[in-house]
């Protein structure tokens, strides 16, 4: 068992509006995710945002922030919220291992190395990375599941940092994680789908900038 209980470069950003009529996402409730698909409790019905590898509670008011690779493939999906950015990527993980602690403590170098402080702290799956940069501030929660590891970051001004670090507890709270059977090595990136219409959306405003080009 996992320890899921309580306790870029060269790439371009598109922003399009969250679905219609988006799920309202409650500060401080506690749906005790994230869920492997597999673990989905019956008779859920939330609406969740589906990515393919990871499906997301959509906070009220927020917009997609959809990172793309020039080569095709979409790196990330933010949340932006009305307190701060919230990203939620789900990786591959050895089956009978923790993979975040090991994350953690590279993640902690990085980003000393870029100038920013950091220190851990006890949270809600464990203990979380709490970073400060001249750019935000941040804070990054990791969960381990059954083959996959889920990190959260939230990222925004000091003044809301609490509230934004809630928000990210809350959607972790009811994010479901599609794992899928396919082999992958420890670490890859669980592929990301958007849906029909978000894609769509995008791939107009790329024409529309090609056109003008």
């Amino acid at each position: 068992m996992f320890g899921k209980g309580r306790r870029g470069r060269d790439s371009r950003q598109d922003e399009v509006a969250a679905p219609e009529n988006p799920p309202e996402v409650v500060e401080g409730e506690s749906g005790l995710g994230p869920y492997d698909l597999s673990e989905l409790p019956t008779g859920d019905r939330m609406e969740r945002l589906d990515l393919g590898s990871v499906r997301l509670p959509v906070p009220e008011g927020s917009q997609l922030q959809v990172e793309v690779d020039p080569a095709g493939p979409v790196r990330a999906v933010h949340l932006v919220t009305r307190v701060g950015r919230l990203t939620i990527s789900a990786f591959a993980a050895p089956r009978s291992a923790e993979l975040w602690p090991e994350v953690r403590a590279e993640l902690t170098a990085q980003l000393r190395k870029d100038g920013a402080t950091v220190h851990e702290e006890e949270g809600e799956w464990g203990r979380e990375l709490v970073g400060d940069s001249p750019r935000a501030a941040l804070r990054f929660v990791g969960v381990d599941g059954p083959r996959w590891m889920v990190r959260g970051v939230a990222a925004g001004p000091g003044e809301t940092a609490e509230a934004c670090s809630k928000l990210l507890y809350t959607v972790l709270d009811e994010t479901v994680v599609v794992r899928g059977d396919d082999p992958l090595p420890v670490r890859t990136p669980l592929p990301i789908e958007l849906p029909e219409s978000i894609a769509r959306h995008i791939q107009q405003a790329q024409n529309g900038e090609q056109q003008q080009a």
